[in-house]
Formats: structure tokens, C-alpha cells, sequence
């Protein structure tokens, strides 16, 4: 796709977040219409958000972000709701979904008792068995996969061995996250030699490589425990991943996010000329209103308070509504 028609395509898709987010509903009136139940299933554990009035219809795997973020969008660091606010603007629109602790982390802490035994895998079955148990409700007519940054690549890989009606990546990575960290490194405000040592340890563990030689300073990235689960997700490409799947599939992207930018999405886009492609013009990362600054846009992430930016549920519920009905 040339340059110019990614720029038309680019004004295309703010112009029709724009109008999406007056079709908005509120994140109080969502509540209301809502019923939520526990979920488990080997280990794992999560939440199903039901719509009061809806006997069947479809259903949405909610698949959380990186890091230790809960089925709700809170960690130690971050506090947004993210999650349940999106299964609550589905419920008010109809839509059934189930949301889960990836395993090692809040309700499923008990699925891990080595930090060093995690896998990229392991996530990617355990979004397939999840799939599995919703999938075998007698309320639920189809299934579509929606997964959040590193949920978005759990969610590719997921979906070949599913069959969903579709796909939706959440402000998903473009790249390897190999790059992705080489990115943040090169433009880290850090010494040299500590900028030299990170590219390094990254080159080696991309190439599957171990590293015992670890500056203390980059231990929390690196540390010996984590490395094995790093070797196995850094070189993932997600655009060789999109490009294998014939699933529909939405890419949402927020104009304002501080992690992700939006070449990332046009990375995809290459991958999957055919997708469906919504830009939000507001939003940041964690998918609430920001404001253009960089330290108001990072308070968000610590107000689960704010609702979700108005242009995020809306497409959703389309695509949903869409590809379910084929």
C-alpha cells in the first residue's frame, strides 16, 4: 500500500471513530445492564459478563495486555478497569464475553509455581482452552478473539487453532517485540554503556540465547527467570502471524498511545490489506480519552475511574455484530 493511500485511508478512519463516538453509551448504563459470574476452567480464572435480556447471541474472549495485568486491566503499576469496562459496553450492546487472569496472575497465580517454566505457549493454550470452555455455552452462537497489546499476538496465535468469526486487535504490536525493546533502548535516557549492554542481552536472547552476565540495572527486564519466556516471544513477527489467518479481523489503534504508534498498525495493515481498520483520535493505549500531553495521558493510567474513550466500544460492537451474523 502506498504512502498516500495510508494517508487517506488514515483520515478515513479518524473521520469515522469521530462518528462512532457520539453512538457511545456510558459506562454507568452499561453497568446496568450487565450480570457478572465467576469462570473457571484448569486453573484458570475469569469472569463472564452476561447482558441481561439477551438469551444467545455472540460472545468475546477478552485477553489481557503484557505484564501482571488481571482480567480487569489492574496490576501493580496500573490501575484502569480497561477490561471491564469494555465487557460492560458489550453486555449493554448485547454481547456476551468472559475475561481471565492469564496464568500466574491473580486467580490463576496457581498455574505457575516457576517463573522460569513460562512459555509464550503456555499464554496461547490457555486463550485456546479458555475459547474452548465459552465456545460450548448454550448461549453462545459464535466467538470472536479480542486481544489487547501482547493479548493481540496471544490472539493470532489463538486463532489458528479456533474457529472464530473474528478478530480484534486492541492497539496490538506490528512488530517483534525484539524490536520493540531495541526501539525503547536506543531512545532510553541512559548511559551508553548500559544502552550497549541492553542491545546485546536483547540480540542474544532473540537468537535463543541465555544470559547470566545481567547489570543489575536491567535485571526487572532480564532477570535469568524471565529470560526463557522471553527467548520464546521476542522474535515473533505478528504480521507473519496476521498474514496466516483468513479470519475477519478489526485493528484498532489509538491516535494518542504512548507505547504503540501508529506505524505499528500500518505494519498490519501490509499483513492484512483486507482488515478493517479503526483509528481512535483521542485514546491512548489503555484505550481512555487522553489529553495530548505526556504526563496527563500517563494519569490515565491510574484512574480506573475514567470511562472508556467513546470511540473504542462502538466499532467493536459492529464487528461483532457483523461478522457473527455471516
Amino acid at each position: 500500500m502506498s504512502a498516500t493511500s495510508l494517508t487517506r485511508r488514515r483520515a478515513v478512519e479518524l473521520i469515522g471513530a469521530a462518528i462512532s463516538a457520539s453512538l457511545s453509551r456510558t459506562a454507568a448504563g452499561a453497568d446496568a445492564k450487565m450480570v457478572e459470574e465467576p469462570w473457571s476452567h484448569g486453573g484458570l480464572a475469569g469472569t463472564l459478563t452476561l447482558p441481561k435480556s439477551a438469551p444467545r447471541g455472540p460472545a468475546v474472549l477478552i485477553i489481557a495486555g503484557s505484564g501482571p495485568t488481571d482480567r480487569d486491566g489492574n496490576g501493580p503499576l496500573i490501575s484502569t478497569d480497561t477490561y471491564r469496562l469494555l465487557a460492560a459496553g458489550l453486555a449493554a450492546d448485547g454481547i456476551r464475553s468472559l475475561r481471565y487472569d492469564k496464568r500466574g496472575i491473580g486467580g490463576s497465580a496457581g498455574l505457575v509455581t516457576h517463573e522460569e517454566e513460562m512459555r509464550f505457549d503456555d499464554l496461547v493454550g490457555d486463550a485456546v482452552a479458555a475459547c474452548r470452555s465459552l465456545s460450548g455455552r448454550d448461549d453462545v452462537s459464535s466467538l470472536v478473539l479480542a486481544g489487547h497489546s501482547e493479548g493481540g499476538l496471544i490472539a493470532m496465535r489463538a486463532a489458528r487453532q479456533l474457529n472464530v468469526a473474528g478478530l480484534v486487535l486492541l492497539a496490538a504490536p506490528g512488530r517483534p517485540l525484539a524490536d520493540i525493546l531495541r526501539t525503547q533502548f536506543r531512545t532510553a535516557p541512559i548511559p551508553e554503556a548500559l544502552r550497549a549492554e541492553a542491545l546485546r542481552i536483547t540480540d542474544a536472547l532473540a537468537a535463543g540465547e541465555r544470559v547470566t552476565d545481567i547489570p543489575g540495572e536491567l535485571a526487572p527486564v532480564f532477570r535469568p527467570s524471565v529470560q526463557p519466556y522471553l527467548a520464546s516471544v521476542l522474535p515473533i513477527d505478528p504480521r507473519t502471524e496476521l498474514a496466516q489467518l483468513s479470519t475477519p479481523v478489526l485493528l484498532l489503534y489509538a491516535a494518542r498511545d504512548l507505547q504503540i504508534p501508529l506505524n505499528d498498525r500500518d505494519r498490519l495493515v501490509r499483513a492484512r490489506l483486507d482488515a478493517r481498520v479503526i483509528t481512535v483520535p483521542t485514546a491512548n493505549h489503555v484505550l481512555k480519552r487522553a489529553p495530548p500531553d505526556r504526563e496527563g495521558n500517563i494519569k490515565t493510567y491510574s484512574d480506573r475511574s475514567l470511562p472508556l474513550d467513546p470511540g473504542v466500544l462502538p466499532p467493536i460492537v459492529l464487528f461483532v455484530g457483523e461478522v457473527s451474523a455471516r
